[in-house]
């Protein structure tokens, strides 16, 4: 790659004004703000809100499908404890990959109970134990989105994270393949098409792009921050990094600005995208004033360009007026699209 000018915006860099979607706006787990997580319910809602992609987590049956829900455990979304009450392993845990589909499909799912949650006390969420949610496939996620793109004046993507590539090898089903032969079936085989990969495991993120060769875009998940040499690492096989929100923006200073860090620069110089979860407007940090100021932290000051919410449409919505506002004079910076970047193989 090209150096760069420390002055200068990356050579991968363009800029581009409001018009574009910029920052885009994943729905975290769907609708989750409004509806249970990873429901089909929840991606309804969340294409309605005109999200830009929709979340799913993903895991494997017993017998190897890929269904959708975040945690390789059951415990805590569904009632697995009731239905199937000696079918918890020596650490008191349901774990999905110990059910076949059809034993799965016969789970409902809840909101999520664990307390540690800041917004649990504020009666903003869908309410426990209520409804009649059941779990899903991958399959069946990606025929809804498809089809809601089809009858809806509205294209959203997918954004898949693979979730716990080495607890299901140790049971012995290979997670990743499974998701690429689900997502192939679908037509999701280009870096062009509207879908992104995720994963924290950063041995998966080689695998994917190495020996199983995808082409679709990839994002590294990251719990610590990243100084330069990192970055570049990722960026050998990586398109992206999703990031807490926290690493970005970390305060406010005396003077009303935002404290930010160099994260978002220091990815951008690496041809990275920047995607930060997780942003919902009932647990906003106390510094934050409001939801809007936060956004114009993160997208603006910062230059994020992706923000997973758990409530989208706010971000849409501020978005819209955002871009109303300054009449498609704010400029964002906005990665160019990979057929206009060198070969990877030239990096």
């Amino acid at each position: 790659m090209a150096q760069i000018n420390d002055d200068a915006p990356p050579a991968a860099i363009v800029t581009a004004d409001q018009a574009q979607n910029v920052p885009i706006v994943i729905a975290h787990r769907g609708a989750s703000g409004y509806l249970p997580e990873h429901t089909t319910e929840s991606a309804v809602l969340a294409h309605a809100m005109l999200a830009d992609y929709i979340e799913q987590d993903v895991v494997l049956s017993k017998d190897g499908i890929p269904v959708v829900l975040h945690d390789l455990i059951l415990d805590d979304v569904t009632n697995a404890a009731f239905v199937f009450p000696d079918r918890n392993r020596a650490d008191g845990h349901w774990y999905s990959f110990d059910f076949t589909l059809d034993e799965l499909k016969t789970l409902r799912v809840t909101e999520r109970r664990s307390p540690s949650r800041p917004w649990k006390d504020k009666g903003t969420r869908f309410p426990l134990e209520s409804g009649g949610f059941r779990i899903s496939t991958l399959a069946e996620h990606l025929q809804l989105i498809q089809g809601l793109n089809k009858s809806r004046p509205h294209q959203a993507g997918v954004y898949v994270e693979f979730k716990g590539a080495a607890e299901h090898r140790a049971e012995g089903l290979d997670l990743s393949q499974a998701i690429l032969d689900v997502l192939t079936q679908y037509g999701y085989d280009s870096s062009d098409d509207r879908i992104y990969l995720q994963s924290f495991d950063e041995g998966e993120v080689r695998r994917l792009r190495k020996e199983l060769k995808t082409s679709l875009l990839i994002i590294q998940l990251l719990v610590k921050p990243a100084d330069p040499a990192k970055l570049k690492s990722i960026a050998e096989v990586a398109d992206g990094i999703g990031v807490p929100l926290d690493h970005v923006v970390t305060g406010k200073q005396e003077d009303g600005t935002p404290q930010l860090t160099e994260l978002v620069r220091n990815a951008h110089a690496n041809a990275l995208q920047v995607h930060v979860w997780t942003f919902r407007t009932d647990a906003l940090p106390d510094f934050a004033g409001s939801a809007a100021e936060y956004l114009e932290w993160l997208t603006v000051a910062a230059g994020v360009d992706g923000i997973f919410a758990d409530q989208p449409d706010i971000v849409v919505q501020w978005r819209a007026a955002r871009r109303e506002q300054v009449n498609g004079g704010s400029q964002f910076r906005l990665l160019n699209e990979r057929s206009q970047e060198k070969p990877r193989s030239e990096k």
